[in-house]
This record gives C-alpha cells, sequence and structure tokens, in this order.
C-alpha cells in the first residue's frame, strides 16, 4: 500500500465522552496528516452519553467498505467499543492501551484488524498518535495462513 493508498483512505472517529478530548486531538492530528475523517460523534462533552450510539455508526461504515475505511474508537477502556463494533460484518477491531509499540502493526499485519479502539484512560496523547499513525500505515501482509483464519472468522459473521 503506497503512501497516497493510505492518504485516500477514509478514516471514520467515534467516541463517548471518556475519548472525547483525545478524539478531538485526534481528528485534529490525522487532518494535519492528510487523512480524509468522517466524525460519528460524541460532537460535545456529554458525561451522560452512551458510546454504542457513536461506535456503531463508524463501525457500519467501515462494515460497508472495509477494503476502503478505517476507524478509530475511543472510549474509556476501549473493551466495549470494541465489542459493539465487532458486531458488525466485516469488522475486526482491536484494543490498543499502550506500551506495546507492535500491537497496531501486528494486528493489522495479521489480523487485517481495520478498527482500532483505544482506551483514552490509560494513553497518552503521543502514544495515541503514534499508535494510530502505525495503525493506518501498515497494510494486511496477506500471508496464506492469515488469510485463511480471517477467512474462518469471517464464518461466524
Amino acid at each position: 500500500m503506497d503512501h497516497d493508498t493510505i492518504i485516500n483512505m477514509k478514516v471514520y472517529l467515534a467516541t463517548d465522552h471518556a475519548g472525547f478530548e483525545l478524539k478531538e486531538k485526534i481528528k485534529a492530528f490525522l487532518k494535519k496528516e492528510g487523512y480524509e475523517i468522517e466524525d460519528c460523534g460524541a460532537y460535545e462533552f456529554d458525561k451522560n452519553d452512551d458510546y454504542p450510539d457513536f461506535i456503531s455508526k463508524a463501525a457500519e461504515a467501515v462494515s460497508k467498505d472495509p477494503e476502503n475505511s478505517k476507524a478509530i474508537i475511543l472510549g474509556g477502556s476501549g473493551q466495549g467499543e470494541a465489542m459493539v463494533a465487532n458486531k458488525f460484518p466485516n469488522v475486526r477491531a482491536a484494543v490498543y492501551y499502550g506500551h506495546v509499540d507492535q500491537m497496531p502493526v501486528l494486528t493489522r499485519e495479521h489480523n487485517d484488524s481495520n478498527i482500532l479502539s483505544l482506551g483514552a484512560r490509560f494513553l497518552s496523547v503521543e502514544e495515541a498518535f503514534a499508535a494510530v499513525k502505525l495503525f493506518l500505515k501498515t497494510p494486511f501482509s496477506k500471508d496464506p495462513r492469515h488469510v485463511r483464519r480471517i477467512d474462518k472468522i469471517k464464518q461466524y459473521e
């Protein structure tokens, strides 16, 4: 995947109140990097909002066009957000808490993950930026064993 292909990919963002501040920073970072962004909410801080309302919008969009889109979703832990996203066909969401720099690379290369779920309460802004950048620039390896495993996952959708 070349640089132009990566930049032309659409990136959806979604969060609830717990990840709102970090989402806004990631949105500005990705725009500066040249990515096409669509913000699926939350659009303002509301401590009573519910993450499924926003995460489902991003996951549905990726589900409909998994070859040309990715999503970065956020929540306090990222766990519930990944659970919502993984309910959609063609979505493979992985949770990232930081401290393992190769995780965003391996989940792309081995699992062809198309959504990165960030635990906003566990990450610094710099860690989040680095993880997002690695996740978005790393292509799927297309190694036959990984393709075979993903095909098996798809049988459960």
